[in-house]
C-alpha cells in the first residue's frame, strides 16, 4: 500500500496507486456505473474531478479506441476497489493501468470504496487529493482522520489537507471554456437531411454520432460562437452539449442561447439543460453530491412514462425559480424530485438533465433525438408557409 487519498475535510483513505504516479487533485465524486469505466474517464463533465467507481472489479475488459468520448482522459484521477491488470476482452489493445500511466492520469485502487462512497453521500462532494504515503507512513489504518495521527506522518498528512482545500472549488468555475474545441468542424453527410449546430460544452462523441444515425450534418462550434455567427450557419437546430463545472459563470453561452430563443428550435442536454433555464430567468445550484450512474429513474410527467437513465452532474435547476421563466416541468428525478427536463411554454426549446444518448447506460431515451428532429421539421415547415 503506497497511496492515499486525502480528502479536505481531513479523512484519508489508503490504497496501492497505478496507472501514472503523478500526483492530481479535484472534486472527488462517486459513479455507480456497472461498465464504462472507458466513456467515464473520457467524458469531459468529469474535467477537475477525481472519479470513485462503486462497481468494485474495474479493468477487466481493458481499453480500446472505439469506447471514448472523448479525444484524451479527462478526470483528475481514478480510485476503485479492485483494478483488473489481465483483461480478457478481444477489443482490448492495452490495460487500463497502462492507459492510465500513458495519459499521465493517477490511479489508486484496493481503497475501501464503500466505505468512501458512504462518507461522500453524507458530507457531500469533497475535495481531494491523490499522493505517494510519505516515508514515515507505514502503520497507518486503511481509513481514519488526519487529526488521530500523531508525529511527523500527522504533521505531513496536514499538509495534505491543506493541499485539498486549495484545490479549486467546482462551485462559480467555469471548466466549459477549458474543454470545448477551439475550431469549428463538421462532421456527418454533407447531403443530410438536417444540418444541427452543436454549442461544444464538453461534448461527448456518442451526441454526435446520435444526431449522424438520426440523418444529421453536424458542425460543432466553441462555447464562446456567438449567436449571430451560429445564425449564418444557416443550421435548421441548435444542440446544447453537456459538460463540467458550474453553469452560471458561463455568461457568454447563456447570453448566445438567449438570443437565439424563437430563432432555432434547441435541445439542451445536462450542462446544456442548465444554460438554457438560465437563459430563461430560471436559477441552479449545486447538489450535496450529485447524481453519476447509469440507473436513475425519470418520470415524464405527460406521459407518467418511467425511464432509467445515465446521469453526470453535480447542479441542478431550481424547481422554485420556473414561475415566470417561461419554462415548464416536463420530467422529474424518482429519487429526490429534482428537475430532470424543461420545455419552453412559448419557443421550441426543451432540455433534459439526463443524457439521452448514454454511453453508458441504457438506451430508453434514445427516442428524444427524434423528438429534435420532429421539432426542426415543425419549424421548417412554418417557415416555408410563412414566405411568400
Amino acid at each position: 500500500m503506497d497511496g492515499i487519498l486525502v480528502l479536505e475535510d481531513g479523512y484519508f483513505f489508503i490504497g496501492r496507486r497505478f496507472g501514472s504516479v503523478s500526483d492530481n487533485g479535484g472534486e472527488v465524486v462517486f459513479n455507480t456505473s456497472l461498465t464504462g469505466y472507458q466513456e467515464i474517464l473520457t467524458d469531459p463533465s468529469y474535467a477537475g474531478q477525481v472519479v470513485t467507481l462503486t462497481y468494485p472489479h474495474i479493468g477487466n475488459y481493458g481499453v480500446n479506441p472505439s469506447d471514448l468520448e472523448s479525444k484524451q482522459v479527462q478526470v483528475a484521477g481514478l480510485i476503485v476497489r479492485d483494478h483488473a491488470d489481465f483483461p480478457s476482452n478481444w477489443r482490448s489493445e492495452k490495460t487500463l493501468g497502462q492507459w492510465l500511466a500513458e495519459t499521465e492520469t493517477p490511479g489508486l485502487c484496493e481503497v475501501d470504496t464503500r466505505a468512501l462512497v458512504l462518507h461522500l453521500r453524507d458530507n457531500g462532494a469533497l475535495r481531494g487529493v491523490i499522493r505517494t504515503l510519505p516515508d514515515t507512513a507505514y502503520d497507518l489504518p486503511l481509513a481514519g482522520h488526519v487529526a488521530s495521527i500523531d508525529g511527523e506522518t500527522g504533521a505531513a498528512l496536514t499538509g495534505l489537507v491543506q493541499e485539498a482545500k486549495d484545490v479549486l472549488s467546482m462551485a462559480g468555475l467555469d471548466l466549459a471554456s477549458k474543454v470545448t474545441c477551439k475550431a469549428p468542424y463538421e462532421l456527418g453527410d454533407p447531403s443530410a437531411r438536417w444540418h444541427v449546430a452543436v454549442m461544444d460544452l464538453g461534448v461527448k462523441t456518442n451526441i454526435v454520432r446520435q444526431l449522424q444515425l438520426a440523418g444529421c450534418r453536424v458542425t460543432v462550434v466553441p462555447a464562446q460562437t456567438s449567436a449571430e455567427d451560429i445564425m449564418a450557419l444557416s443550421p435548421h437546430g441548435l444542440m446544447l452539449s453537456n459538460g463540467p463545472g458550474d453553469p452560471e459563470p458561463v455568461s457568454y453561452a447563456i447570453e448566445t442561447i438567449r438570443s437565439l430563443l424563437g430563432r432555432l428550435p434547441i435541445f439542451g442536454i445536462c450542462l446544456g439543460h442548465q444554460l438554457l433555464a438560465l437563459a430563461c430567468g430560471a436559477r441552479t445550484y449545486k447538489l450535496p453530491f450529485g447524481h453519476r450512474g447509469s440507473n436513475h429513474p425519470v418520470r415524464e410527467l405527460n406521459s407518467a412514462r418511467i425511464e432509467i437513465t445515465a446521469q453526470n452532474h453535480g447542479f441542478a435547476v431550481d424547481a422554485g425559480s420556473l414561475p415566470g421563466s417561461g419554462l415548464m416541468l416536463t420530467h422529474l428525478h424518482l429519487n429526490d424530485d429534482t428537475v430532470a427536463g424543461l420545455r419552453h411554454r412559448k419557443y421550441q426549446a426543451f432540455s433534459v438533465q439526463f443524457h439521452p444518448e448514454a454511453s453508458p447506460g441504457p438506451h430508453d431515451s434514445h427516442h428524444l433525438f427524434m423528438r429534435f428532429i420532429d421539432e426542426m421539421e415543425r419549424s421548417t415547415s412554418r417557415r416555408r408557409q410563412e414566405q411568400p
